[in-house]
């Protein structure tokens, strides 16, 4: 302090040049020592481990179904590992997080032992005299002495832990997730066992705040059952009484169905490519009995158009080389996955139209959703002379016994066994197909003959390739009336 004491008497102060200059010499000299070259050797440590950890949990939460059955089939010790940790997130995620959170105030606390060592008091003190001649105001050279370390110490820790803590391995782990994943496995496998204890208390406190916060849509629920009770109640219990329980019931959940869950699916749409000659086109209007079929370029997510089969009627005696192209109908309504069907009914009113293709978030195409998809939610199957006598692919065992395809949707397997189109809505997610349901729940492709319990439920995997779900047999608590 002495030395400060002479600055501040003089009658002539320092050149500012000369005062920085003599502190970055004595920081320099201050490196050198033994001791902060080990505390900076540590804080490179503790930034690496940061990295890692913060990689890990976006390289983690980004496996795709299909990473995860890539590492299945590997049947290796760290692929076992990931699909160990997979098959707990939320323990996984409290771990990282409590390992992050960890290592960072560890790097904020030497940080700050690394600023005192190599800024002493007087360096930081002389610095607060040059700034006060430079600065406007009446601050105290003790002030500014104080504000320097604290944004050297907190903005320079930030700063170090943002960049190469957070955003770079971010980045990295996005790009290279299945290798970040790998490398992280045996170290992740541990601190899930270290920190169990406080990863599970953290995991109860969680879930039991989303359990408060989700009591709205709970009492959503519960009215919802309430007015499926009443209708059971009110209806009386007459002939084809059942029906128009199911349609009142249907009526009260229409604002809740979503078009990606009535939709057909794009592997099951009937389209045609803008290239087909005249006779091919004619051959698939007559083998699919469509009115309306879609018109692509290249592939189905590029739709041109709708063809309507009653604008071939005129010229069915055309030949084969007929640009039946001019009879497009470019009018195509699309519409989001997301989509209500009570508000594509009213659309679908007001446009005066009957079909729309569902877009997922991309932009690409889903597939396909009509008029008459929105209205079978309401009053059932419409049939005419030309459907199909079964809509819905599945065969009945016996009573209790059903086997479905995959792709099958979970509203239409629902009515096929006579339960509430609501049983899955708790744990479906974002699927509406049954093999989606067990994807969803399982994050895997099943092997064959493996067996899942859901609820009063048994489902059995019977036939399954590579890439999906192909046919499941489902065994029911109680037999299904005929």
């Amino acid at each position: 302090m002495r030395t400060n004491t002479r600055i501040l008497e003089s009658s002539e102060p320092p050149d500012s040049g000369l005062i920085y200059l003599s502190s970055f010499a004595i920081f320099f000299l201050q490196i050198g020592s033994t001791g902060a070259w080990f505390t900076i050797a540590l804080l490179l440590v503790l930034i690496i481990m940061s990295a890692l950890i913060s990689g890990s949990e976006v390289a983690y939460f980004s496996l795709t179904p299909a990473d995860l059955h890539e590492l299945a089939s590997e049947d290796t010790n760290s692929s076992k590992r990931i699909l160990h940790l997979k098959e707990k997130p939320r323990i996984l995620l409290a771990t990282i997080l409590i390992c992050n959170n960890f290592v960072n105030i560890a790097i904020v606390i030497l940080s700050y032992f690394l600023t005192s060592e190599l800024l002493p008091p007087d360096t930081l003190l002389a610095w607060g005299e040059s700034l006060q001649r430079t600065l406007p105001g009446t601050l105290s050279i003790e002030r500014i002495a104080t504000a320097l370390e604290f944004c050297i110490t907190v903005v320079g820790a930030t700063f170090l832990l943002v960049l190469f803590g957070e955003v770079t391995p971010k980045i990295y782990a996005s790009v290279n997730n299945r290798s970040m994943a790998r490398f992280m496995a045996r170290p992740l496998s541990a601190l899930t066992i270290l920190f169990g204890p406080v990863s599970r208390i953290l995991v109860g406190w969680s879930k039991w705040f989303e359990t408060k916060l989700g009591k709205d849509g709970d009492q959503v629920r519960n009215i919802k059952d309430d007015l499926d009770r009443a209708i059971e109640l009110t209806v009386s219990h007459e002939k084809d009484s059942e029906k128009e329980i199911d349609i009142l019931k249907s009526i009260v959940k229409f604002g809740d169905v979503s078009a990606k869950q009535i939709m057909r699916s794009r592997v099951d749409v009937i389209a045609l490519s803008i290239d087909s000659n005249f006779s091919e086109v004619l051959h698939t209007v007559r083998d699919s009995g469509y009115s309306r079929i879609p018109v692509y370029e290249e592939d189905f997510d590029q739709i041109n158009g709708i063809l309507y089969a009653k604008d071939l009627l005129v010229h069915l005696q055309e030949g084969e080389n007929y640009r039946w192209q001019d009879l497009i109908r470019t009018d195509v309504k699309f519409v989001p996955e997301a989509k209500k069907i009570n508000e594509l009914l009213k659309e679908f009113q007001q446009e005066r139209t009957h079909m729309a293709i569902v877009v997922d978030e991309f932009g690409g195409s889903a597939g396909l959703v009509t008029l008459e998809d929105v209205m079978e939610e309401v009053i059932g199957d419409i049939r005419d002379e030309f459907d199909e006598e079964t809509e819905v692919d599945f065969e009945r065992l016996d009573s209790q016994n059903f086997v479905f395809e995959g792709k099958t949707l979970l509203n239409d397997m629902c009515r096929v066994l006579g339960i509430d189109t609501s049983t899955f809505d708790t744990i479906k997610g974002d699927a509406d197909s049954l093999a989606g349901l067990l994807l969803e729940l399982l994050g895997r492709i099943p092997k064959r003959n493996s067996e899942i319990r859901i609820k009063n439920y048994r489902f059995k995997i019977l036939s399954v390739n590579e890439k999906r779900i192909e046919k499941i047999q489902i065994t029911v608590s109680k037999p299904v009336k005929t």
